[in-house]
């Protein structure tokens, strides 16, 4: 609740949250106040159970719905008292009244209040206040900026100059749901809207340490890769066939665990690492006898990739139990 009071013979008005028994009504003379009328100087008003005095100039001064109130041009309620009732919350009406007497108002850092201001002011027409709120919305959404960016990988050589520009570890996810040429089983909808809505949680909360990229040109339906140090360390296939009686079908998996399980894995390539002294010095890896066969090993591990492909080929439908099925290679 507010109060606000203007002229020497002005008193605070009183509170309704905190009652006072002993003490005059609102309404009575003891408050100096005259009751309402076309030439009143001062105004009660009572919005939504906000107590707020102030002036009919205050009211007048510009060219809004109040002024249509106390004009004479819109007939007003007041109660016994002689408090204008006004049916309206009165959370943001000093702001309202501050605007009318000052021309300008500090406006509310959040978003939030600053969009239930603006809808009170068009609610009593007060243009001014709604101009600025607009421009102060418009202004924190364009200085919003975006919490991580995701490429979005258009042809080939686009992803290798992606993938040799960073030194993050990568994931990308490749979704193209227009590339099969079989019908879709009754899950694969929602599965797919499943990796994606994943491959978002993990690019929010690893976008720091992993670059994320998203492809919707390959050759997959749903597929996950993941690169380290420039190269494809892993792959997670989410696709499968399902051999059906008399016709295939594709089918898109979801196996969340294995896709955080990798992107968890990846994170060790998130910085380079050099050789352990003291584990090589454990397991005879610094004796010079074995170079050659360490060098053929380090190799093989350089093009060696982890591929994971959830039931590549499925021998089973997803029909009620009780029908007869038949499988083909």
């Amino acid at each position: 609740m507010s109060a606000e009071a203007s002229g020497p013979a002005a008193t605070a008005a009183p509170s309704l949250e905190d009652p006072q028994p002993s003490g005059p009504e609102p309404g009575s003379a003891a408050f100096g106040l005259k009751p309402l009328t076309p030439n009143g100087k001062y105004v009660k008003l009572n919005v939504g159970g906000s107590l707020h005095y102030t002036t009919l100039r205050t009211l007048t001064g510009q060219d809004t719905m109040l002024k249509a109130m106390f004009s004479g041009r819109v007939e007003v309620l007041t109660d016994a008292g002689g408090w204008v009732l006004i049916d309206r919350s009165g959370r943001h009406f000093g702001t309202i009244l501050n605007y009318l007497r000052d021309g300008s108002v500090p406006l509310p850092e959040s978003t939030r209040e600053l969009g239930e201001l603006l809808g009170e002011a068009r609610y009593y027409l007060v243009q001014g206040l709604i101009e600025d709120c607009q421009l102060a919305l418009q202004q924190k959404r364009e200085n919003l900026s975006p919490l991580c960016l995701i490429p979005t990988v258009t042809s080939p050589r686009e992803e290798q100059q992606l993938l040799a520009s960073t030194s993050k570890p990568v994931v990308k996810l490749l979704h193209n749901r227009s590339n099969n040429k079989y019908s879709y089983t009754s899950t694969s909808d929602d599965n797919l809207l499943k990796n994606i809505e994943l491959f978002d949680k993990l690019a929010l909360r690893f976008h720091g340490r992993l670059l994320f990229l998203k492809d919707v040109l390959g050759d997959e339906i749903c597929c996950w890769s993941f690169y380290g140090q420039g190269r494809k360390i892993a792959e997670v296939c989410c696709t499968s066939i399902v051999y059906a009686t008399e016709k295939k079908q594709t089918k898109v998996e979801f196996p969340e665990a294995r896709i955080f399980e990798e992107t968890l894995n990846i994170l060790i390539y998130e910085t380079p690492r050099g050789p352990d002294p003291a584990l090589l010095e454990a397991t005879g890896g610094a004796a010079g006898g074995g170079g050659a066969t360490r060098g053929e090993d380090e190799e093989n591990r350089e093009h060696r990739v982890r591929r994971i492909h959830v039931r590549r080929h499925i021998t089973h439908d997803e029909r009620p139990h009780g029908q007869q099925i038949v499988f083909k290679d």
